[in-house]
């Protein structure tokens, strides 16, 4: 608790300067000046006359140019740092500073296949102290179904990534076979490395996307025209447009007619993702936990241990899956992509 409090502290001398500069001049946002946040290698204003030099040119550009506002660059360095959403109603006054992230880099080897044993178990150890406050306290630890991290509920309230309608969620799936998933996992732009993401938001910058904001299906079809003018040099095909307009569907399943910044973000990462990297590199993104899941997948299918699973057991394993989902609901609407791993239909 000790290093709970003297962390604390060190956080509230911060907030008291960034909330100074934030009265003194409407709309300029102060970056924590902490140590975590230095080594992450977010960018930093330098002296307070420095920052209040620069909120003036740009309150002098005038609104005609909402990129270049001080709200508009804020929003474009934390989607390069991959610090998240910051939105302007949160209670920055009772807020941890966000946990340092260094962007992957591309290795060498990354295009080889991967050495990935079926037999060879992995050992999977969760983190014993908070990813955020760093202090251990047992059972009140929710683990990340995908990494090692470990988080208490009320860090990450206190950091934003926790509101009232996803606090049910973590509580009630952290510690069973669903899990759930840290924002770190949860956001796969962080997969990005750097050059990607310069190459990402080049493009976004390009085609006037404001980032943190909702795209509506015009905004999108704009978007997804553009792109695909600047890639092929030539208009988008009718048929491109309405798998575009799909995409858009999907991400929007409950129908509110736009969708939000961070789905947009994650596909779009993933599409980058698919283009720039062949399958050995993305296999390579598995974590442990990921990796020891496929593997446990793969053994119940192979029933009779070959190392491979053949269309017999391919049929057995849809057969059990369909029952058991039928005594689970009454309904039989089954989405393409639902099906068990190795069940993707008949060779």
């Amino acid at each position: 608790m000790g290093v709970l409090m003297s962390r604390r502290q060190t956080v509230e001398k911060v907030q008291k300067v960034s909330l100074a500069v934030s009265a003194f001049k409407d709309g300029l946002r102060e970056q924590p000046s902490t140590r975590r946040r230095a080594e992450a290698g977010g960018t930093r204003r330098g002296t307070l006359e420095q920052a209040v030099q620069e909120g003036e040119e740009e309150a002098s550009s005038g609104p005609s140019q909402p990129e270049e506002s001080s709200a508009s660059k804020a929003a474009w360095e934390r989607l390069r740092d991959g610090r998240g959403v910051e939105p302007e109603e949160f209670d920055r006054a009772n807020r941890f500073t966000p946990p340092a992230f260094i962007r992957p880099k591309r290795e060498l080897h990354d295009d080889e296949p991967p050495d990935i044993s079926l037999e060879q178990r992995e050992q999977v150890l969760n983190d014993e102290m908070c990813e955020i406050c760093e202090v251990w306290t047992a059972e009140s630890l929710f683990p990340c179904r995908v990494c090692s991290r470990v988080y208490h509920d009320g860090c990450l309230r206190r950091m934003g990534y926790l509101q009232n309608d996803s606090a049910v969620e973590v509580t009630e799936t952290a510690h069973t076979e669903t899990g759930w998933s840290c924002y770190y996992c949860d956001n796969l732009n962080l997969l990005l490395t750097e050059e990607e993401m310069y190459s990402l938001m080049e493009t976004l910058q390009h085609c006037k996307i404001i980032p943190e904001t909702c795209l509506t299906l015009d905004d999108f079809l704009h978007y997804k025209h553009l792109v695909h003018k600047q890639q092929f040099e030539r208009p988008m095909a009718e048929a491109q447009e309405e798998q575009a307009a799909l995409q858009f569907s999907a991400l929007d399943p409950d129908k509110k007619g736009h969708i939000e910044w961070h789905d947009f973000l994650s596909h779009e990462s993933i599409q980058l993702l698919q283009k720039l990297r062949p399958q050995n590199a993305l296999l390579r993104l598995l974590t442990a936990k990921e990796r020891e899941r496929a593997r446990a997948a793969f053994l119940a299918l192979d029933q009779d241990s070959d190392g491979f699973i053949g269309e017999g057991e391919c049929r057995r394993a849809r057969h059990a899956w369909f029952r058991k989902h039928q005594k689970e609901t009454p309904s039989c609407n089954v989405r393409y992509g639902d099906a068990p791993p190795g069940a993707g239909g008949d060779p």
